[in-house]
């Protein structure tokens, strides 16, 4: 039995501005599309298609373009960029800080996408609460200031810490800084750690 496709005009939306997007990005870079095919393992036909819309993109065939051009993949379909809160959860807003939950269960862990544009100065007020939080770094650099210490995060770097623990953390410069964070409000460990198990 054929599966029928549901219509979903946000997707279709999305997916109609791949194309161009490609096409412009490998145009603005000067790599013809044989080039492009000998970088990525895709064929030309295939590449092209991609390019008129004639083939619906997918992980498959978005990743390896994104790695040739050495560009994130949200820039391939247009994901809003770091510091836009317009995105599609609803944010939570304070300040110059904006929140995106990315879990719906109340209690227990709960896990943000966080978008920071005010920078993590020496008068920024340290604040101290139960619960334990651990942040990744996505873009941007991060200031932590933790108790006694004093960090600067980049992309791919994570931290861990009781919240108990006097802390402030922000942009390390002007530039936004978008980041994850998982916090548990009764101290609960995020055991993410990848640690050898000992014989």
């Amino acid at each position: 039995m054929k599966e029928q496709k549901q219509d979903d005009p946000e997707l279709d939306a999305v997916l109609t501005g791949v194309g161009p997007r490609l096409r412009r990005l490998r145009k603005d870079r000067g790599v013809t599309l044989a080039g492009l095919s000998e970088a990525t393992g895709i064929s030309v036909s295939t590449l092209s298609r991609l390019e008129s819309g004639g083939r619906r993109p997918s992980l498959e065939l978005l990743l390896p373009i994104a790695r040739a051009h050495e560009v994130p993949l949200d820039d391939l379909v247009g994901a809003p960029p770091v510091g836009d809160p317009r995105v599609r959860a609803k944010p939570i807003v304070h300040g110059t800080k904006t929140s995106l939950p990315l879990s719906a269960r109340p209690g227990g862990l709960q896990a943000y996408k966080v978008i920071q544009t005010a920078p993590c100065s020496d008068e920024t007020e340290q604040r101290t609460h139960e619960g334990y939080e651990w942040l990744y770094v996505l873009s941007g650099r991060l200031r932590l200031r933790l108790a006694e210490h004093d960090l600067v995060l980049v992309p791919g770097e994570a931290a861990e810490f009781d919240t108990r623990l006097p802390h402030a953390f922000g942009p390390a410069g002007e530039e936004p800084v978008e980041f994850l964070s998982l916090f548990g409000p009764q101290g609960e460990r995020m055991h993410v750690r990848a640690r050898p198990k000992r014989s």
